[in-house]
């Protein structure tokens, strides 16, 4: 069994120059916090940034500050692991809008209050371009590989593509280049309960010290539903009762699943901020890498001249296998390298964060390659 990592460096970084955005704003002090793993060569040609999904964070393989719990992929980024620390020197930060440390609604605003909905709405290319800056000031202008899953994988796409000469290979798992109406419905029914929230006060509720927990804890159930497969549920809850032998006839949660679900949606409430949730879910949605190259995916990479590798998995209903198709078709089209391959795993889109030995195998190939 592998070393625990070794965490470099846990810092956060104020960018000097303000951050233009595809709405037309400029964002000035913002804050980029991130973590490192591994060593910086000398020549600065090992490095690697990880991408972290909707609900993740710069944690990638530490213990997480709030929660205690592992890293979100502690299991994929160690020493001897398929992201070898003892190779590569590895780069994950928290995203714009985030709050875990990056500027985000509830940050500070130049009036000193939080900017709470006075945020500007930002875009994945805008995430993408914070974390330009921070290898910019880190002195890194080409690394080995850029690397996401889910959100991570948008961001993996956008940095190939509108950054094409700062990488060298893009791992793309479980993602799509633009969001789906079904996706974007299920974010909208995510924030429409945050919004309902009497709790929620328009956004200005970090002076009462608890802001909308209960829509915030109702969209992370709705959301978990979709990171899930059917099979999975099935097999982990079927219709088991929770801790009783007969149904109550009322709605306390008597399905095992319904207790699940209740767990998952209030422990994220300790973790999360209702208006990042509002501000990164309004970004995937308006993700489309075609439309943003003039309507056709394949330009998107026509500058590109780095190594692809798209994965997706069969169980896995949010972001399914034509949507990585369809990337490495455009791909091709461009006359861009890429390998693609669609996993067998039973969990649904989290197969990309659980064990899943085939992903192991495919992401320590590409990165040796």
């Amino acid at each position: 069994m592998a070393d625990a990592p070794i965490l470099t460096t846990s810092t956060t970084l104020a960018l000097a120059e303000p951050l233009t955005l595809d709405g037309g704003q400029q964002l000035e002090g913002v804050r980029v916090a991130y973590e490192t793993y591994g060593t910086l060569n000398a020549n600065k040609s090992n490095a690697i940034v990880i991408f972290h999904a909707l609900t993740g964070d710069h944690h990638v393989a530490s213990p997480h500050p709030i929660t205690g719990k592992p890293g979100w992929w502690a299991r994929m980024v160690g020493p001897g692991l398929p992201i070898d620390t003892d190779q590569f020197f590895i780069i994950c930060a928290n995203v714009l809008g985030g709050c875990m440390g990056s500027t985000g609604p509830a940050s500070q605003a130049p009036d000193g209050m939080p900017f709470a909905m006075r945020f500007p709405v930002i875009t994945i290319r805008d995430m993408v371009r914070a974390q330009v800056a921070l290898l910019d000031s880190l002195g890194i202008d080409t690394l080995h590989a850029v690397i996401g899953g889910s959100m991570g994988g948008m961001q993996a796409l956008s940095f190939a593509a509108n950054w094409p000469e700062r990488t060298r290979a893009a791992l793309v798992i479980a993602s799509a280049a633009r969001h789906s109406a079904q996706n974007i419905a299920f974010h909208e029914v995510g924030r429409q309960a945050i919004m309902a929230d009497p709790k929620w006060l328009d956004g200005d509720y970090y002076w009462q010290g608890k802001g909308p927990e209960s829509g915030l804890a109702v969209a992370r159930m709705a959301a978990h539903i979709t990171y899930l497969s059917e099979a999975g549920l099935t097999e982990k809850f079927g219709r088991r009762l929770q801790n009783r032998e007969t149904k109550t006839f009322g709605f306390d949660a008597d399905f095992q699943v319904e207790s699940y679900l209740r767990y998952q949606g209030l422990s994220f409430t300790d973790r999360f901020d209702a208006n990042s949730y509002l501000y990164i879910t309004r970004a995937m949605d308006y993700f489309d890498l075609a439309e943003e190259h003039g309507g056709l995916l394949a330009d998107a990479f026509a500058r590109s001249t780095a190594r692809f590798c798209l994965v997706s998995f069969d169980t896995d209903w949010l972001y399914p296998t034509i949507e990585s198709r369809s990337i490495a078709h455009a791909l091709n089209a461009a006359g861009a390298q890429v390998s693609f391959m669609e996993l067998s795993a039973p969990f649904g889109h989290d197969s990309f964060l659980l064990d899943v030995p085939a992903l192991d195998r495919v992401v320590a190939g590409f990165l040796s390659a």
